[in-house]
């Protein structure tokens, strides 16, 4: 495997994460608009893709590969949790 495979390889393990990022805080602030007038779409962006790619890192350690289940399944919760709390509790950047 070239530098460049490796590079795609990484890449492509983080996409789920990148994803979400952009996924999620999107549909967030499209439901509650007005609620987070306050709050900045990037700021909740970066700390859902840190949390995702730690989860996906977490993942990879503790099933031994990429793509299970399980990982999604807490890429969808950790997302929900970040935003939730960038969102209403954490409002202090």
């Amino acid at each position: 495997m070239g530098p460049i495979d490796a590079l795609i390889h990484l890449l492509n393990f983080f996409l789920p994460a990148v994803g979400m990022a952009l996924i999620v805080p999107t549909l967030v602030r499209l439901v509650w608009f007005k609620a987070l007038r306050g709050v900045s779409w990037g700021l909740m962006a970066r700390r859902v893709a840190l949390a995702n790619a730690g989860i996906l890192v977490l993942g990879l350690v503790l099933v031994g590969r990429d793509g299970a289940m399980r990982t999604y399944a807490a890429l969808v919760i950790a997302s929900a949790v970040v935003v939730w709390w960038t969102a209403f509790k954490g409002r202090a950047a």
